[in-house]
């Protein structure tokens, strides 16, 4: 497999999870890591931009998850054009903190058709690598208690938590996601991600027998 360095289009991955899996802790570790290789990273995040993520806060709760579903779906597309497709055909690793299956999960638990929300995503550029940390649902809302979300109401129903899990791990099972058991400790869980990382992009894992 050629390195990441040689690739005419960069890399993309996606670090998924419940809030409190420690998502934005794995990805920072992975730019860290691949940056102190030499390669060119870029963090990013969704929702992304501020004038979705400001809509959602207003008014996604009192309309549902079919609308919140468009509005992340539009937040994405934008996204997309704006930071990943650009990074990407450039040569950049583009480490995304939540992608697509964030919107399966959340707006599939909260009623919203898996397959519609599918169809309304068709536009995604596939990640290279897509990793899901699982962490119960009482365990991440402790975690994240007192912490800000970017749309705090979507982690204030255990309920939906319980079943956005539900869905993450039917991904797992069916392929679309790697598990990494995030209730591990903080240690053996980035040691695990920078393996997959490693082992994906074909690169000597600089950085994993040292995670801290």
């Amino acid at each position: 497999m050629s390195s990441a360095k040689d690739a005419l289009r960069g890399y993309l991955i996606a670090i998924e999870g419940l809030d409190g899996s420690g998502k934005t802790t794995v990805a920072e570790y992975m730019v860290k890591v691949l940056s102190n290789a030499g390669y060119r990273v870029i963090y990013t995040y969704e929702p992304y931009h501020r004038v979705f993520i400001e809509i959602l806060n207003s008014v996604g709760e009192q309309l549902g998850a079919f609308f919140e579903a468009l509005v992340m779906a539009a937040d994405r597309y934008y996204h997309i054009k704006d930071v990943i497709e650009p990074a990407l055909n450039s040569g950049a690793i583009v480490i995304t903190d939540r992608y697509f299956y964030s919107s399966l999960a959340y707006q599939g638990a909260k009623g919203a058709d898996l397959g519609w929300i599918r169809e309304l995503n068709k536009f995604i550029i596939p990640p290279d690598l897509a990793i899901y940390l699982d962490i119960d649902p009482r365990v991440g809302l402790q975690r994240k208690a007192g912490k800000p979300s970017r749309v705090e109401y979507l982690q204030s129903s255990l309920e939906v938590l319980k079943k956005a899990r539900e869905i993450y791990l039917q991904m797992v099972k069916e392929g679309e996601l790697i598990y990494v058991d995030a209730s591990l400790t903080l240690v053996n869980v980035l040691r695990k991600c920078i393996k997959l990382l490693c082992i994906k992009l074909g690169i000597h894992c600089l950085g994993e027998d040292d995670a801290q």
